[in-house]
């Protein structure tokens, strides 16, 4: 079993047929530079959507735009501080001069591990406002151009986690984040009378810089070898003991955006291999 970032392969990106995928509607992504946020933006671009990148690594944003590049379509990178509402309003503004916002993809994140008793309150703080604050402003600023658009629709997806179902030890800040994101992709839809919607997407252990680099610190704070926090802890409970990709979870939210997914008013993805409901 690999445990390496993989590379995103042209055949790997779900490609869906849907007329408002086109370079009129614009896609902002956040946490562009890595992972998760870097497929996710690779598929919004790779499916004729202008793509606008957020984060705040400038070098592996930029590398994430001549990958994009190398598929024959272009996107812009915005290096941004999502902890800073400066930042997320001239991010906004920049992009509404591009083309149409549309659709929104709240990536971006920490994680930290420490117990409730240990954890620092700065850390705390910090992942709160980066993984639950700037989503929600970022909504509040797009939603807006949502509703200006030809048919006043939109959609926003954000990244769960099977942590916004269950919660392990040792995440308690991590966790919090991504049960709220799930109250705001409800709360969103309960005011969007089914034209602007949106979804989160909550996956197992994925191929990611931000999975890949707690092993070593789950292996100290749990006092068991990487391998053993690889196979037993993430995933142990999961009936595909392989971890995803991140262009299959990038891949689901353009599923969320397409009109394949007109009912996904408030939902969640939840592709876990089962970690959630089977025991």
């Amino acid at each position: 079993m690999s445990i390496m970032e993989p590379e995103i392969k042209q055949d790997e990106i779900l490609i869906l047929n849907d007329k408002d995928f086109c370079r009129e509607n614009l896609c902002i992504v956040t946490g562009c530079g890595t992972g998760i946020g870097r497929a996710s933006a690779i598929a919004a671009a790779a499916n004729n959507l202008t793509t606008v990148g957020l984060d705040i690594n400038q070098v592996e944003g930029k590398k994430t735009c001549e990958m994009v590049k190398d598929l024959g379509k272009t996107m812009t990178f915005i290096k941004t501080d999502l902890t800073r509402d400066e930042d997320i309003e001239n991010a906004v503004i920049q992009s509404a001069s591009m083309g149409q916002i549309k659709y929104l993809i709240n990536i971006a994140g920490i994680q930290h591990i420490d117990s409730v008793e240990n954890f620092p309150m700065e850390t705390y703080d910090l992942m709160q406002r980066l993984m639950v604050r700037a989503p929600f402003y970022l909504s509040k600023l797009c939603i807006p151009h949502m509703k200006k658009s030809s048919n006043g629709t939109g959609a926003i997806g954000n990244m769960a986690s099977v942590h916004a179902h269950i919660c392990t030890m040792n995440k308690p800040s991590y966790n919090i984040s991504k049960f709220g994101l799930r109250a705001l992709s409800q709360s969103i839809s309960a005011e969007g009378d089914g034209k602007i919607r949106s979804f989160t997407v909550s996956s197992g252990f994925v191929k990611t810089p931000l999975t890949l680099n707690q092993i070593s610190a789950q292996s100290e704070q749990r006092g068991i070898t990487p391998e053993a926090v690889v196979a037993d802890v993430m995933k142990g409970k999961s009936r595909i003991k392989e971890m995803m990709s991140p262009i299959e979870v990038g891949n689901l939210f353009l599923f969320g955006f397409s009109r394949f997914s007109k009912y996904l008013i408030g939902g969640d993805l939840l592709f876990d291999g089962g970690m959630v409901l089977t025991y």
